[in-house]
């Protein structure tokens, strides 16, 4: 993750092109002070990719070692060898974190002291940042997480487009003027106005399938509304945030404004969800983990939760459909891309018209996908890529449903074990399970409504619209779904019939960062993020009401009552 000895990479990260900054004299001027700091003595952090005490805490704009000197290694799930080792933050390592940024937050260069304008420039200045060095982003979340290195760079502009948004954003609440509320009913000796604040130090505890996306998601939009920031990335794949926190200081965040704790769920996880000096704690994961988290910090404080959770997504593909095989494409991009491991539209309802015609072409599909070395292109591969799921423990979940769910007594009818359509080939060594479709599976089938989170495809058909609807809606979560027709009035009537909070009509796994994102029942809890709506969770909404001078109620005297 870090390389020792070159001067530079001791101020960020390996492989960020201070080339690629010649042209923005601010860049330059801060890593010449800092490289200049670094030659006249000052402390920075020597980083090693095998290093013994790795400075994998990002604290106040300092790379440092965990106090008690913990680590844990990352692995390179494609090869199944250690990738690197970080620092496993502890509590006083979190608290360090916390009490930086709640000094940065309450200080003279953030927070309510700071413009939009301000914190608007310093994430454009750190989008640009990771745009003069995506390759090397892009190859560090391909090597954390396994994902085909095309799918990487897409997902690092992405981030890009994020804190570029998001300054926008900031920059416009500048001109945001307290709202004048209309209180017919109450005394008129009275006005009230209502404003928007930064409500202060965010914990951002983020998962591993997109690791620099969904940190950018809650990031950006908590440092555009003025808060500060303490995050842990997943220690699966933390290296594109601590590569990201490296460019912080150069991108004119103060101290204490973007901190970076790496860890495990235990200790680190843990120690900051509970802790007592967050405003705010936003999750995303697992259901489970989302409750010890909801539960830590209902303890410690109570703090407010924002909680993005899981998701069990249907697609429904009715046979009016125009265009079967787009249909198909986007059945495959829904539970096949990023080897399931996102919000997959990973149970499948067609019309028993098309049916046999949607799986047969479904499963043809995924009998062509290239399962393999991440770091192939597409032009270097026989059919689309898909990589190694992120862990030996996510592979061993993922059969572990397959194998249940066959005992269940569902049929796999593409896949390892499947009849016809024997697997894709796939290495021997590394993470990878085989793209996997499942027939027969009833509404007992733990599979059916449980977040499997790989490559694995529930296929039923359905005879009528409500019987579609209904199947889609027979699930604990409600965080997506699809809906497939040629019929405009019928997308826009079964749409508004899902229970999720995100719904596709004719596509799949389209997320504008001006669109809310977020779910219902157990897959979210609090607001939403992305859009306007992801800036509206770190902001706090304050009431001022004023009164006349020479008014009172006189209920304890010594006042004349005025109008």
């Amino acid at each position: 993750m870090f390389v020792k000895n070159s001067l530079a990479s001791r101020i960020v990260p390996t492989g960020v092109s201070l080339l690629g900054w010649h042209s923005k004299v601010a860049f330059r001027q801060r890593i010449g002070a800092a490289l200049a700091a670094s030659a006249a003595g000052a402390s920075t952090p020597t980083l090693t990719t095998m290093a013994t005490t790795p400075a994998t805490l990002f604290i106040s704009n300092t790379f440092r070692e965990a106090r008690a000197g913990a680590t844990f290694e990352v692995l390179n799930p494609a090869t199944e060898t250690v990738l690197s080792v970080c620092a496993n933050g502890g509590e006083e390592d979190v608290d360090d974190a916390v009490k930086a940024a709640r000094a940065c937050f309450d200080g003279p260069s953030w927070g309510m002291s700071s413009t939009g304008v301000q914190r608007g420039g310093c994430l454009r200045a750190l989008a640009s940042a990771i745009e003069d060095d995506k390759e090397a982003f892009a190859l560090a979340e391909t090597q954390d997480t396994g994902k085909p290195i095309e799918d990487s760079e897409g997902e690092i502009d992405e981030a890009i487009d994020y804190l570029r948004y998001y300054a926008g954003l900031a920059e416009g609440l500048d001109e945001e003027s307290p709202e004048q509320l209309e209180t017919p009913n109450y005394n008129q000796n009275f006005r009230t106005r209502v404003v928007r604040e930064p409500i202060g130090v965010v914990g951002a505890i983020t998962p591993w399938n997109y690791p620099l996306c969904t940190a950018v998601n809650k990031v950006a939009a908590a440092l555009a509304a003025g808060c500060t920031v303490v995050l842990k990335p997943s220690e699966l794949a933390p290296s594109t945030c601590l590569r990201m926190a490296g460019l912080a200081e150069a991108a004119g965040f103060p101290p204490g404004a973007l901190n970076v704790v790496t860890g495990e769920g235990f200790p680190t996880g843990d120690a900051l969800s509970r802790h007592p000096g967050l405003d705010k704690v936003s999750f995303t994961g697992s259901v489970p983990t989302g409750q010890r988290v909801m539960a830590a910090a209902a303890k410690a404080g109570p703090t407010d939760v924002h909680l993005e959770l899981g998701g069990k997504s249907a697609m429904i593909v009715f046979d009016d459909v125009e265009q079967v095989e787009a249909a198909v494409d986007w059945a495959c991009i829904g539970i096949f891309s990023n080897s399931g491991q996102r919000v997959a539209t990973s149970r499948l309802l067609v019309q028993s018209k098309i049916y046999d015609q949607v799986v047969s072409s479904v499963v043809d599909r995924a009998s062509r996908i290239s399962v393999g070395d991440p770091m192939r292109r597409g032009r270097d591969a026989p059919g689309p890529c898909m990589g190694p799921l992120v862990s030996g423990p996510q592979k061993e979940r993922v059969l572990g449903f397959v194998t249940r769910a066959v005992e269940g007594g569902a049929t796999i009818i593409s896949g390892d074990g499947a009849d016809r359509n024997a697997a894709v080939q796939k290495p021997a060594v590394g993470y990878y399970v085989s793209p996997t479709i499942l027939s027969e599976v009833s509404d007992e089938n733990e599979v059916w409504d449980s977040e499997v989170f790989g490559p694995v495809l529930c296929v039923r058909r359905f005879e009528e619209e409500s019987e579609a609807i209904e199947a889609a809606n027979r699930s604990e979560f409600g965080l997506a779904a699809s809906v497939m027709s040629s019929d405009e009035e019928r997308c826009k009537k079964v749409s508004r019939a899902l229970r999720a909070g995100v719904v596709w009509e004719n596509c799949s796994q389209c997320a504008p960062v001006e669109a809310p994102w977020g779910g219902f029942k157990k897959s979210g809890v609090g607001g939403r993020e992305l859009g306007r709506w992801g800036l509206d969770e770190f902001l706090g909404v304050k009431a001022i009401t004023s009164c006349k001078q020479t008014f009172s109620y006189n209920s304890y005297g010594g006042a004349s009552r005025s109008t």
